[in-house]
């Protein structure tokens, strides 16, 4: 199987603006954008049977200081979900795919430790 080039997965917060180069746009966050529309997002997709679970969401509270634990946990999370990753997989493999996230911090985040089971 062809091996997907970093350049094809990109993360970008959902209150930034769509952009031609985003390609698909794919929304993993469990809760829609709070004040944000539909039309707005521009959202392609939306897998939410992937994202961090409630429990491990309201843990990690975007802390830094719980970032190592909450990244082994939610990748334990994501063992189940093979069929959505390699759902997500292929349409890298298709060309440039986004995904969207709304946490603040930029380095601690869902969408930082999907792209990097996604590039494994």
């Amino acid at each position: 199987m062809a091996k997907i080039s970093a350049k094809h997965i990109k993360i970008k917060r959902a209150y930034d603006k769509p952009a031609a180069e985003d390609g698909l746009r794919i929304l993993i966050d469990r809760l829609w954008p709070r004040g944000l529309t539909k039309n707005k997002a521009a959202i392609d997709f939306w897998f939410k049977e992937i994202t961090p679970s409630t429990e491990l969401r309201k843990w990690f509270s975007h802390d830094p200081d719980r970032w190592s634990e909450f990244r082994r946990r939610y990748i334990r999370e994501l063992k189940p979900h093979v069929l959505q990753l390699g759902e997500i997989r292929k349409l890298a493999r298709n060309g440039p795919i986004t995904l969207v996230y709304a946490a603040h911090d930029e380095l601690h985040n869902d969408a930082v430790v999907l792209r990097d089971i996604l590039l494994r």
